[in-house]
């Protein structure tokens, strides 16, 4: 049985036994592929949004995605095996160069190792330890995975004029908690390579290794991006151990030409392709099977033969040549060369519109650095500073005032993020205040509307606050010892317990109102800016004025807080000094209802005291029931509407209170009570001025200066680095610099945009020429 011959030599004009038509001149392809190559790099190079044709190769981890993108290129550059070993996608430009023995490689990408290797030649070895280093490198990093592509131009004389895509292999974890680590790479991978896939003007090359048809792996994935397959060609690779696998020849059948309902979908290519590739490196080492690159494209052949022989022994017959053009690795780069062709070829006229744009782009941009340069004066560069101050001001007032031109959903905050990012009111019982109860706490805002929703959260909290509990010892503490006796003054205790509460109590708030409205006030920076980016009015470039701005901004935004907290704080000071009745007592009818309603029980529990038999000496005894006697007359005598018992009865109950509040310390009910009660009163007043007072003046005195005072201060800190160093409010000497170098660049983009529409014109003008000679040709041949 003799191998395979290898891909052929000659790649002119002519027909291929393997495609279905004649394949362009060689000029012709040549240029169309360096065409899209540049077009590829331009679009790396510059992040240019070209959307050019390629194959993305997508497979879980050990479906030998690396070593079929080795067969197709014919020759060996990666890692291959067992485990992730590629951890960023490799795009590789492949280009057939008869003139090229060994294969020519060059990096196209630099900034994985930092060594300045863009754009140099490098050889195997070199480009095989970059991308080792690079995995090496992610691995060791929390995302372990890049998006960012390793670009490699690759000419050699077997090399396919393709260009690949080969991404991460996808990961299959088991379950369980002690997979974490690898079920989140698995879902880091997954969204990878579904962001690739998302691209459409990409072929999908679908990798399973798999015998039965009906377990889609990576078709599990890929369908969700392409339902229909309809770009994506499916690859069953490892042939040469499937077929061992099979025991009649119906089930080779169904594997060969599986039902269109069991790959739910238009499969690009009508049916499945199936490879295998020997096992085995090159090199020179003992573990090296291939001594040459030719060696191995020698022992990819031969296998292929054999698994078309092995194939036709367990059908007992002879494949068709349908079957056998969807077998073998030279079958699927022989489709994909052609196919991918055939997209270069119609994407042509949709790319030189793009390059159009591009080119007007670039020369837009390279205007602009134009002008830019031509304004680095003194006096221009004062001018955009003192226009921008203005500008920056109106957006900032505008944004107070109320506007919908910022989206809410870029810029806004729901209460939520409002509470993570400015702080929380809380409380010294350490509760928030439920975000439901507060009006629009689930929109996202900003300026003036999240200030006032602040405020009103500022007032829902602190206006229910209570009064924190009144132990008794703290009661008895705050008695003390008078400096002229040793009485008890309750009226003093009350305020004493009050004012202390009352500043442990609203001292917290006050600082946390000031984190919430600040954090909202220098909010309307990012928010400024963005307004003037979308209405052109930015000064792009000039970095160093920005920044002193934002600075000064932010400067005053801390300082006037600072100062309104610093007010607040004086009167929550002087309201917890000392107690002004006509202040503090807010609600007087409900404390005389208080104390009758005590008055009244105080008098009962008095009489049943009286009531109550007494235990002494004998004459004690005697005494006191003759106090009885005379209490019990002295009742009688008031029913009676005598006066002067009246008189007498209320000088005893004085002297009782007297001696159950000024000479006794035992706290009685009766104390403790009236105590509470002053206290709430107090607490309560104390709220209600220091709720309104805090309010006031946030709003006079952080609000207000934000309007009437920034202004001016922004105008003299502006002036005032105008006439010390202008150079150190713009840095002209830098900016002129990362002008000359941005221009440069521009420049170097410019020129490349055009050289490439120049080709692909020539392209285009070369296939119109060609349609309409075809064309002609046909209506010839129908007319003769």
């Amino acid at each position: 049985m003799s191998p395979s011959p290898s891909p052929p030599a000659d790649r002119g004009d002519g027909a291929d036994p393997h495609r279905r038509g004649p394949r362009p001149p060689v000029f012709e392809r040549q240029s169309l592929y360096e065409a899209y190559n540049d077009l590829h790099g331009l679009a790396q190079e510059f992040s240019s949004p070209f959307d050019a044709p390629a194959v993305l190769v997508v497979g879980h981890q050990t479906d030998g995605k690396s070593a079929l993108v080795e067969a197709l290129m014919g020759f060996q550059f990666n890692h291959v095996g067992g485990g992730t070993k590629t951890r960023r996608p490799i795009m590789l430009h492949m280009k057939y160069d008869p003139q090229c023995e060994e294969p020519c490689c060059r990096l196209v990408d630099g900034d994985g190792d930092g060594n300045g290797c863009s754009g140099r030649e490098m050889s195997l070895p070199d480009i095989q330890a970059y991308i080792e280093a690079e995995n090496m490198r992610l691995e060791q990093e929390p995302s372990q995975f890049s998006a960012k592509e390793i670009v490699i131009k690759v000419e050699y004389k077997y090399c396919p004029d393709l260009t690949i895509i080969d991404t991460p292999g996808l990961i299959a974890p088991a379950p369980g908690r002690k997979n974490r680590m690898l079920q989140g790479q698995a879902r880091a991978v997954e969204s990878l390579v579904r962001s690739k896939m998302q691209h459409k003007e990409l072929i999908i090359l679908c990798l399973e290794d798999c015998s039965d048809w009906s377990n889609a792996t990576t078709r599990r994935v890929v369908m969700q991006i392409d339902p229909e397959l309809s770009r994506t060609v499916i690859v069953s690779t490892k042939l040469d151990t499937k077929i061992p696998q099979f025991a009649r020849s119906s089930d080779v059948e169904v594997f060969l030409s599986p039902p269109a309902s069991t790959l739910d979908g238009f499969i690009l290519g009508d049916s499945p392709f199936f490879t295998s590739v020997p096992s085995g490196r090159v090199g020179f080492g003992h573990e090296s099977v291939y001594r040459t690159n030719e060696d191995f494209k020698r022992a990819i052949s031969l296998r292929e033969a054999e698994d078309i022989a092995t194939l036709e022994e367990k059908l007992g017959r002879a494949l068709s040549e349908q079957e056998k053009s969807r077998i073998g690795v030279s079958k699927l780069r022989l489709f994909l060369e052609e196919l991918l062709q055939k997209r270069y070829m119609d994407s042509v006229p949709r790319i030189i519109p793009l390059l159009e744009k591009e080119h007007r782009t670039a020369m837009r941009k390279l205007n602009e650095i134009d002008r830019e340069l031509c304004t680095l004066d003194e006096a221009k560069l004062k001018e955009k500073g003192r226009t921008f101050h203005d500008l920056f001001l109106t957006k900032l007032s505008l944004l107070l005032k109320g506007t919908v031109v910022a989206p809410p959903d870029k810029f806004g905050e729901t209460l939520q993020d409002e509470r993570a990012n400015g702080g929380v009111f809380v409380g010294t019982d350490g509760l928030q205040f439920p975000q439901k109860l507060i009006p629009n706490a689930g929109m996202r805002l900003y300026g003036g509307a999240q200030y006032h929703r602040a405020m009103a959260e500022f007032r829902f909290v602190v206006g229910g606050i209570k009064c924190p509990p009144i132990t008794r010892e703290e009661i008895v503490n705050a008695c003390g010892v008078e400096d002229i006796h040793d009485g008890t003054n309750y009226s003093r205790t009350a305020c004493v317990i009050a004012v202390a509460k009352a500043r442990d109590t609203f001292e917290p708030f006050l600082h946390q109102l000031g984190s919430r409205l600040l954090h909202i006030l220098k909010r309307l920076l990012p928010i400024s800016v963005y307004l003037l980016q979308k209405d052109g009015e930015y000064l792009s470039g000039h970095e160093v004025f920005l920044r002193r701005v934002a600075s000064a901004y932010n400067n005053f935004a801390e300082s006037t807080e600072r100062a309104c907290r610093e007010k607040c704080m004086e009167d929550l000071i002087s309201t917890t000094r000392y107690v002004t009745w006509s202040l503090h007592n807010k609600n007087r009818a409900g404390l005389h209802r208080f104390l009758d309603s005590f008055s009244g029980t105080e008098q009962s529990s008095t009489d049943n005291l009286s009531q109550e038999p007494t235990v002494g000496t004998g004459a004690s005894v005697e005494k006191q029931d003759a106090k009885h006697r005379t209490d019990v007359k002295l009742s009688h005598l008031a029913s009676g509407h005598d006066l002067g018992t009246s008189v007498q009865t209320t000088e005893t109950r004085l002297a009782d209170l007297l001696d159950s509040t000024l000479w006794n310390r035992k706290l009685a009910p009766s104390s403790e009570r009236i105590v509470y009660a002053l206290v709430q009163q107090i607490f309560q007043g104390i709220r209600e001025y220091f709720l309104a007072s805090a309010e006031l003046k946030f709003n006079c005195f952080l609000l207000m200066p934000v309007i009437d005072k920034l202004p001016t201060l922004l105008r003299e800190d502006l002036e005032s680095a105008f006439g010390d160093n202008l150079d150190d409010v713009f840095d002209i000497t830098n900016l002129r610099h990362s002008l000359g170098q941005t221009k440069r660049d521009a420049e170097i983009e410019l020129k490349k945009i055009m050289r490439l529409r120049e080709k692909f014109r020539k392209i285009h003008e070369q296939l119109s020429t060609k349609l309409v000679t075809q064309l002609k040709l046909s209506e010839w041949d129908r007319t003769s």
